[in-house]
């Protein structure tokens, strides 16, 4: 094991300084995601407060998806955005994560929701958002909730979005921010790095150090206007962001040009 590397933790305080610069990133997220993945749930709802779901059943709704259309949802997880998607009557989803512990979940998921009602309109399968297993311009929307920075190059990755989209589809990211007042800001911080961390680590048993990562990677981040400049040089336009919860969340969508 690396010396950076303790035995119980991911990503220790000299990682956490910029947790988007280490360069076996990628391996550390999926290992991470393995381990969280019993109470991701649980943890999303409580530390949202419930909020989670309305943002992305908002998202779904700034997709400008109809009836018909095909959706791709990368970095699915346990599957919440996807059945989100699936709800609203499109043709098929599909959901890709290289989180494979997490794909089970939301197969469970569909499975309970779709119960004799005819066979489930969202399927799931395992796949890189840099190397989608999709062919050239085969969907309408591609969506991803809160996993653009656990990617090792988001710029390649919205490439590969655009790839997979056919002309006119629509890219939807959505992604924790801060907020833009200094006071809110503020006691958003206090909570995010001091509170969450324990409790979060608390419920999930967790011992890599995830959701000591969460704070710190979207505190490194892109901000808003480079996340939106990214979309706009990866081939998008009509590029639109939708702040909510007073910023600490934001809906990012572009169309394919």
């Amino acid at each position: 094991m690396p010396a950076d590397e303790p035995t119980n933790t991911l990503w220790d305080q000299r990682l956490l300084a910029n947790p988007h610069a280490v360069a076996d990133k990628r391996r550390r997220i999926q290992r991470m995601f393995a381990a969280i993945a019993p109470r991701y749930d649980l943890n999303n709802r409580l530390h949202s407060l419930w909020q989670d779901q309305r943002w992305r059943r908002k998202a779904v709704r700034l997709s400008g998806m109809k009836a018909g259309d095909v959706v791709v949802d990368v970095a699915c997880g346990t599957g919440d955005l996807a059945l989100k998607f699936a709800e609203a009557g499109p043709a098929r989803v599909i959901g890709v994560d290289f989180a494979h512990a997490m794909l089970p979940l939301a197969m469970a998921k569909a499975d309970l929701r779709w119960a004799g009602q005819g066979g489930c309109p969202v399927g799931f399968v395992g796949g890189d958002a840099l190397r989608l297993p999709l062919r050239d311009e085969c969907c309408d929307v591609v969506s991803i909730a809160f996993g653009i920075r656990n990617v090792s190059d988001p710029p390649a990755a919205i490439r590969e979005f655009r790839r997979i989209l056919r002309c006119g589809g629509r890219l939807v990211i959505l992604e924790f921010s801060l907020p833009s007042n200094r006071v809110l800001r503020g006691l958003y911080n206090l909570y995010f790095r001091r509170v969450l961390p324990r409790t979060a680590t608390l419920i999930s048993g967790d011992r890599t150090g995830a959701y000591r990562y969460l704070p710190e990677s979207v505190n490194t981040f892109l901000d808003r206007p480079a996340m939106l400049a990214m979309m706009r040089e990866g081939g998008f336009t009509q590029v639109q962001h939708y702040p909510m919860a007073m910023g600490i969340c934001v809906c990012y969508v572009g169309v394919k040009g």
